[in-house]
């Protein structure tokens, strides 16, 4: 199979990457029913996930795993959730990716693994104080297409 990153993009990778402080666990969702980008999705993240010892990956199965999408609120494919790694338990900070991360958003999604390495999101004092005051929960999404 080819493959979806040349050296010169992993060279990239593998740079950005030494930023990375702790281990971070990546979680794809998949489905072999009307799936058209879950094959190349699967393909990118092994790809990423072979970059560093830092970042791990699991694959799921979106039906035949329903238990686990749940739990990480994950209900369409390709779905993928990037998760903190603490030895064996793997932390939920709630990012998510519904489609495939190509474009501009696969910047986003190699900054997004660093962010999540550094357990910090990077928020002011001020937007923290914000968020904690909050009063009922708050579900954010983001959608992004590349038109």
């Amino acid at each position: 199979m080819e493959k979806l990153l040349n050296e010169q993009v992993v060279s990239q990778i593998r740079k950005t990457f030494e930023q990375m402080k702790e281990p971070v666990h990546l979680l794809f969702f998949g489905s072999q029913d009307n799936c058209e980008y879950c094959a190349d999705t699967r393909q990118l993240l092994e790809e990423i996930a072979a970059v560093d010892e830092k970042v791990s990956l699991s694959i799921y199965n979106l039906q035949d795993n329903a238990d686990m999408a749940a739990r990480f609120n994950v209900d369409k494919t390709p779905a993928i959730v990037i998760a903190a790694k603490d030895g064996e338990q793997v932390i939920d900070f709630g990012i998510q990716y519904s489609g495939i991360p190509a474009g501009h958003e696969f910047g986003t999604l190699i900054n997004d693994i660093i962010l999540v390495s550094g357990r910090d999101s990077g928020l002011s004092e001020e937007v923290r104080e914000f968020l904690k005051n909050l009063e009922k929960p708050l579900y954010l999404q983001v959608f992004v297409t590349p038109t």
